[in-house]
């Protein structure tokens, strides 16, 4: 007996990497998994359907079941379609993993139209498409029966969204976009029991390899901190039933820890008092409205 029992699940980005330890673990606990890969480098390029195809082999070779998916996520109406294959093959749909990412690093003074473009397409684009016509999905059937669905959908933000990190402009923006779009769409599909989260993984991936360097040999059988196997287990915890009523979060992880990271909030506050700003006003009360203010930039630490 697994945890989900009975489940279907869509694991975006799924053939290699963090997506293939999602895809597992959620097959180890009794998930049916749609596995999602469009089979492209880590710029985006190319199309190869063989990768989603071996961790399917991998998932049937344990008994578990799997059907293989090489939809680009950006594509609105292959996203669609993605949802209903899950749908048709495995009769529902109750977890959609966003995973998928590419990068196309260029500082911002020097960054082209298409890099900017591609990468928020594929990113912020692919993340909300399949979790677009999932929500559909689960409203659908919540007005149908008037029954809370017990859904989830996980997002996968990045230390780049959160903090900033250099060269990384198109790919920041769009994960922050992800950990602002986890929030609305938590707000909007919980009262038909839909969780949303999101996570901010930290790993050695072909994708983080490029901030990720000089890592120590860990030897084999050994705790790897920067083991893509390590993301999985809280992201699949956050789609089980354990984690009923945790929505709208943004988690940190990595296999040396995982943090509950904190949104925006207000640090110091000027009213009004029924007067009009001016620049002389704003100026006059510069003290006040900047006593926390910090000179320094927020610290990037992709290592956690």
């Amino acid at each position: 007996m697994g945890l989900l029992d009975g489940k279907v699940a869509i694991v975006t980005g799924a053939g290699r990497g963090i997506g293939r330890g999602h895809a597992l673990l959620l097959a180890r606990e009794g998930a049916a998994v749609v596995v999602n890969d469009l089979g492209g480098d880590g710029r985006g390029d190319g199309n190869d359907l063989s990768p989603a195809q071996q961790v399917v082999a991998e998932i049937e070779a344990m008994g578990g079941r799997a059907v293989a998916n090489g939809a680009n996520v950006a594509d609105w109406a292959a996203s669609e379609a993605m949802v209903q294959q899950a749908v048709d093959v495995f009769g529902g749909l109750d977890i959609l993993i966003n995973n998928a990412g590419i990068l196309r690093d260029r500082m911002s003074h020097n960054m082209t139209e298409d890099e900017w473009d591609i990468v928020v397409n594929v990113v912020l684009k692919g993340s909300f498409a399949p979790s677009r016509f999932a929500a559909a999905y689960w409203r659908n059937k919540f007005k149908q029966t008037g029954e809370q669905v017990n859904a989830a959908i996980v997002n996968t933000s990045s230390s780049s969204g959160l903090y900033g990190n250099f060269g990384q402009a198109n790919y920041g923006a769009a994960k922050m976009g992800i950990a602002a779009m986890t929030i609305t769409m938590a707000r909007e599909l919980e009262a038909a029991g839909v969780r949303v989260n999101a996570i901010a993984p930290t790993a050695a991936t072909r994708l983080l390899g490029t901030v990720l360097k000089d890592l120590p040999e860990i030897p084999e059988g050994q705790h790897n901190p920067y083991g893509p196997d390590q993301i999985a287990p809280l992201v699949v915890w956050l789609c089980t039933e354990l984690a009923a009523g945790i929505t709208g979060q943004v988690f940190a992880v990595s296999g040396s820890r995982i943090q509950l990271q904190k949104g925006w909030h207000p640090v110091t506050q000027l009213d009004a008092n029924d007067q009009d700003w001016t620049i002389d006003r704003i100026e006059s009360l510069r003290g006040e409205l900047l006593a926390d203010y910090d000179t320094g930039l927020p610290v990037f630490n992709p290592q956690l």
